[in-house]
């Protein structure tokens, strides 16, 4: 387990500069929180397991990056990650899912995220094993116990590699062959227990004795090699070992982002919906402090993994969660709102900027996107002045310019390919000033 491979935090801080705009303090905080991953792992003897994550809580309004931060960190580790939403959470007695639920679905994401790792190592020798069980489905190797052939009269060889040849230069994908597949599994059973609703995945066809069984299919050598290429893999792959190495992942690296958990907190009244939202925030104090979750996978421990919280925080503070959960994320962060000059270095900065991905989605019908720099001014500062008259969604409030800016562009492309569509402030003017003039529309629209 590299982490990220021991980057320094100004390296993590440039990585995320990549992708997100701004959001300084946030970054450098989550920065160090990955470094210290790095440096436990370093730490010999019993220290290391007296060394836990400091926790963060992020502070901001919609929009601003928090949950984009915790993903690209999470990306950037190569350590399982889910966000969860604070407020679909209930007391344990209540309708709603247990908060366990958020440790056995990360332990899911990391099963899943070795899997992918392990079978990526196996797919030379899984391309093998289908090239061999093409062959066979094409030219279906002489019977045991037939008479030998003398070699010259025996073209079955020669055949083959002919065949061999062919197949790897993928000019028998149309070819009809039958293959025997597996059939899929019929579903989960899904147990219910005091702890709340764990899905254990026991297979109802496993329990019938139908597992294992294959049917007879008739469908293209295309088709069979990627049915066949899965099945060789998952023979190749070693899957208590994948198991073992994703429950470590998820203990030594797990990220788990709370969000919404503003939505949870009060403690003043001592009735209605407040003792529903100080028992979820007691519900999550015992995973969050370290405790032992039962997952299908066995036990996970929840000590190491990092808790990232963020909230909008609007009406309740920081200080309205109980003393005990607030004493478990002891670094607090505060994003920024987005301006006007956010708003434009978020169209033009990122690896993944809008702009960037609306020239790349029409160029896949040959037309051409020109964005101008007093175009992208224009919509940042349309963008901007919408989120002043209607509610503050940050960032999120592009989206929706974009997508009403280009909507003629987008719905012609078939009929405008090999064109060039330049956008220029005029062209943002023309199809935008009406629409934010009239508040109600624009509240609406955009």
């Amino acid at each position: 387990m590299d982490l990220a491979s021991g980057l320094t935090p100004r390296q993590i801080v440039d990585e995320l500069d990549r992708y997100i705009v701004g959001q300084a303090a946030a970054k450098k905080a989550v920065a160090i929180a990955l470094r210290n991953r790095w440096r436990r792992q370093k730490i010999t003897g019993e220290l290391r397991d007296e060394v836990f994550p400091k926790n963060i809580i992020m502070m901001g309004p919609t929009g601003v990056g928090k949950t984009e931060i915790a993903r690209r960190l999470a990306r950037l580790a190569g350590a399982p990650f889910i966000k969860v939403e604070a407020s679909k959470y209930t007391e344990v007695g209540y309708v709603g899912r247990d908060v366990d639920s958020m440790i056995r679905d990360l332990v899911d994401i990391g099963v899943q995220m070795v899997r992918a790792e392990a079978t990526a190592k196996v797919q030379e020798r899984a391309q093998e094993l289908v090239e061999d069980r093409l062959l066979d489905l094409l030219l279906p190797p002489p019977p045991r116990g037939a008479p030998e052939v003398p070699a010259p009269a025996a073209p079955h060889a020669d055949t083959r590699t002919k065949l061999r040849r062919m197949l790897r230069d993928r000019m028998l994908e149309d070819r009809q062959v039958e293959v025997e597949v597996r059939e899929k599994a019929a579903g989960t059973l899904q147990v219910f227990s005091n702890a709340g609703m764990e899905e254990m995945g026991l297979n109802l066809q496993e329990m019938l004795g139908g597992r294992g069984r294959t049917k007879r299919r008739r469908m293209s050598v295309g088709e069979a090699r990627a049915i066949l290429a899965a099945e060789e893999a998952e023979r190749l792959v070693d899957m208590d070992a994948v198991l073992k190495e994703a429950v470590a992942r998820t203990e030594q690296a797990g990220i788990v982002f709370i969000d919404e958990i503003d939505k949870i907190a009060g403690r003043e009244s001592g009735h209605g919906p407040e003792v529903s939202r100080q028992g979820v925030q007691r519900d999550i104090l015992p995973i969050v402090e370290g405790s032992t979750i039962t997952t299908k996978y066995g036990p996970v421990k929840t000590d190491h993994i990092l808790f990232i919280a963020a909230g909008a925080f609007h009406v309740a503070k920081v200080s309205d969660l109980i003393p005990e959960l607030q004493g478990r994320f002891p670094i607090r962060v505060e994003l920024e709102s987005l301006g006007r000059a956010d708003l434009e270095r978020i169209l033009r900065e990122p690896k993944n900027s809008l702009v960037r991905q609306y020239e790349a989605l029409l160029a896949t019908e040959g037309v051409r996107l020109e964005f101008t720099d007093d175009a992208v001014a224009e919509l940042a500062a349309v963008a901007a002045r919408v989120n002043e008259r209607a509610e503050n969604i940050g960032a999120r409030r592009l989206h929706a310019v974009m997508e009403k800016l280009l909507e003629d562009v987008s719905f012609e492309a078939d009929a405008r390919s090999g064109q060039s569509v330049r956008v220029d402030a005029a062209f943002v003017h023309g199809r935008l000033d009406a629409l934010v003039a009239d508040e109600d529309l624009a509240r609406y629209i955009l």
